[in-house]
């Protein structure tokens, strides 16, 4: 059985050579895209030497000395004259620093003699100057291609005159849950019928992976059917994502249909649980991933295996957000022939509490999640007090 990192390490490394393409789109349309190229600034960050706070601009060496108030400076407008002997200028935040002025006094650190005449308190302060280039010279790289445009970014591809950035373009991915049991979202489900949530679970972290999702809604366990949906979504889109039908029962027909329309079955199992049912291939036009029908277990395989994909595809490295905290309780499990990635929760206290959801198919318990926590195969547990590392979700 495939263990985990291996199973990671093919789709991502297949995922990396099978990259989208790329286009520009307007600086807001980026907002959670995957940048394209390296991005360099076509000046120098900040433009010129610019005060952090309100205060009076100042020679150093005159700092002991009373000074003359010559003019005051808005941010914006460009000082008027540069300092001579003794003087100084009333400044804001942001505002450029006249010539000569090599420091700023902040208000609350001056005695004032006159309205123009002004005493330092103090000469043992900090400069409170951003110096012209501190954060980025011309033609200098502020961003490169891979990272994720988050809203610091938005405000760096700004601030770098960069209106219009070069992103990889989002992976389409078609959506498919399978299931003679599944009803839509509108019809009350009868006897032994539940409502379809796993389609707009997955649709909604495909969009969380920075893809675009295209959900085809519920079919029955019925192989023509499955086989018709499958081919019409394999030729629309990127990639494939089925729930259900994966396991070895008598109306498990997924496993088999991809068996047969893939060209190449990459792997059928993985030791994970819960998702262990999990199939991954590659037809002529797009990769298929057959995930679990258990809510819990697919919205896990998806984040462990799927949205890395997903993201490599667009040429992102993804690395999870990882925490740290002592368990509140005592995680125990009898069979430790798999990996077990177990939800849990942080209190207020900072410490760790394992979730019941990984237990039963309630996906609702997973809400209250925060993260998950890996226990390897061949460990039964870990004691309460023992502090464990969360990958967050």
């Amino acid at each position: 059985m495939l263990e985990l990192q291996d199973a990671l390490t093919i789709v991502t490394d297949l995922a990396s050579d099978h990259r989208v393409g790329a286009e520009r789109v307007d600086l807001l349309d980026a907002f959670h895209r995957v940048l394209a190229e390296d991005v360099a600034s076509d000046i120098d960050m900040p433009p010129f030497p610019q005060s952090t706070r309100d205060g009076f601009a100042c020679r150093r060496a005159d700092l002991s000395n009373d000074l003359d108030v010559v003019e005051t400076i808005a941010a914006g407008v460009p000082p008027q004259r540069s300092l001579g002997r003794n003087e100084c200028a009333r400044i804001m935040t942001g505002a450029a620093i006249p010539q000569e002025a090599d420091c700023v006094v902040m208000l609350e650190h001056v005695e004032y003699l006159s309205d123009a005449s002004i005493h330092c308190a103090s000469s043992g302060m900090e400069d409170n100057v951003c110096h012209q280039g501190a954060q980025a010279t011309a033609g200098q790289t502020v961003l490169h291609a891979g990272e994720i445009i988050e809203a610091q970014h938005i405000a760096i591809l700004a601030s770098a005159g960069c209106s219009q950035p070069l992103v990889s373009r989002r992976p389409t991915v078609g959506v498919l849950a399978t299931g003679s049991e599944l009803v839509e979202l509108d019809r009350k489900p009868g006897p032994g019928q539940i409502r379809n949530s796993n389609s707009f679970q997955l649709s909604a972290m495909v969009l969380g992976a920075s893809a675009l999702p295209r959900n085809y809604g519920l079919v029955v366990d019925d192989k023509e059917a499955i086989q018709t949906a499958l081919r019409k979504a394999m030729v629309k889109n990127d990639v494939v994502v089925l729930s259900g039908g994966i396991a070895k029962g008598d109306h498990d027909f997924v496993r088999g249909i991809l068996e047969e329309s893939l060209s190449k079955l990459v792997f059928n199992e993985a030791c994970v649980n819960p998702g262990r049912p999990i199939v991954f291939g590659v037809s002529d036009s797009a990769f298929c991933f057959g995930l679990s029908g258990n809510p819990v277990s697919n919205f896990i395989m998806f984040e462990l295996i799927v949205k890395p994909f997903l993201y490599a595809m667009a040429g992102h490295r993804f690395r999870p957000a990882l925490s740290r905290g002592e368990l509140a309780e005592t995680v125990q499990r009898r069979r430790t022939d798999k990996d077990l990635w177990l939800p849990v929760a942080f209190a207020e206290d900072g410490r760790v509490h394992p979730m019941e959801c990984c237990r039963s198919i309630g996906i609702h318990t997973m809400c209250k999640a925060h993260g998950m926590i890996h226990v390897p195969a061949g460990v039964a547990g870990f004691t309460k007090g023992t502090v464990v590392v969360v990958r967050g979700i």
